[in-house]
């Protein structure tokens, strides 16, 4: 007697087989919980039987292969399918009655497995999207935090530098007013003089510098011009006089230096000529 295996579309996921006697009956067999790789690809097993020996083939429909993390998955399957074709060929219902059965509740774990794995797959997805987003949502405040600590430092610098110019203002015009005769006068200025000089080289320190007036083109960004002046020696656009001093802290503007600019020379008007 030689049994064989075949698909029966009309009852899948199921397979049936027959055996060559016309009075043996025909039997079905589910096919799902052959698909042991939990994949697309899936593994199709036929058997054939006879009365000396068994045989057992793969066919792939898509060329799966078996990982190595279900081998002994796989081997469950055929032990639970050679013990099924014993039944058969010994014809024993009862042992394939069993079996079915043991195949559907194996069919049915299987199931919800895949059902498990895929949620689990999603809910890792979705986990490390959000992580992903955080992470750059934290990137992005740690970035304007450092960038409005930056920015509020220079700010409180500024308004700090701002209210010392008037007392380098002070110090400038009492070094120019004061003319000491006496020698006693000639020693307090020095001691004068002597803590304008380290006031001054704390606020070189700090990049304070003052900018650069007669002589340099006028610049409306560094300087403010109160007046302008015709000038024979100095040619249009060029400072002549310094009125009040500017600072820079760094690359921005404390305060504008005032200044006078030059017109150039006179423009002389050609006489009209007589009649």
């Amino acid at each position: 007697m030689a049994i064989s295996f075949v698909i029966d579309p009309s009852i899948a996921p199921c397979f049936s087989f027959s055996t060559s006697s016309s009075s043996s009956p025909s039997r079905t067999l589910p096919l799902r919980n052959l698909h042991f790789h939990g994949k697309p690809n899936r593994i199709i097993p036929i058997l054939y039987l006879n009365n000396r020996s068994s045989h057992l083939s793969s066919l792939s429909a898509h060329q799966a292969s078996s990982p190595t993390n279900n081998e002994e998955e796989a081997k469950d399957v055929k032990t639970l399918i050679r013990a099924y074709k014993q039944a058969l060929f010994n014809g024993d219902e009862t042992k394939i009655s069993e079996l079915e059965t043991m195949f559907c509740k194996i069919d049915k774990e299987k199931n919800k497995m895949d059902q498990k794995v895929l949620s689990l797959s999603m809910k890792i997805a979705s986990e490390k999207e959000m992580k992903i987003r955080l992470q750059a949502d934290f990137d992005n405040t740690r970035k304007k935090l450092d960038k409005d600590r930056l920015s509020t430092e220079s700010n409180a610098k500024v308004q700090i530098m701002k209210s010392l110019l008037p007392i380098i203002d002070s110090f400038e015009k009492a070094k120019q007013q004061i003319k000491p005769d006496t020698e006693k006068e000639k020693k307090i200025d020095t001691s004068y003089q002597g803590i304008y000089r380290q006031f001054v080289e704390v606020l070189r320190l700090l990049r304070v510098a003052a900018i650069g007036t007669v002589g340099k083109p006028f610049d409306p960004l560094l300087h403010e011009a109160i007046s302008r002046e015709e000038s024979e020696a100095v040619r249009a656009g060029i400072i002549t006089e310094e009125l009040d001093r500017g600072f820079l802290l760094g690359d921005r503007v404390l305060r504008p230096a005032k200044v006078k600019v030059s017109l150039g020379p006179i423009k002389k008007k050609n006489p009209s000529p007589s009649t």
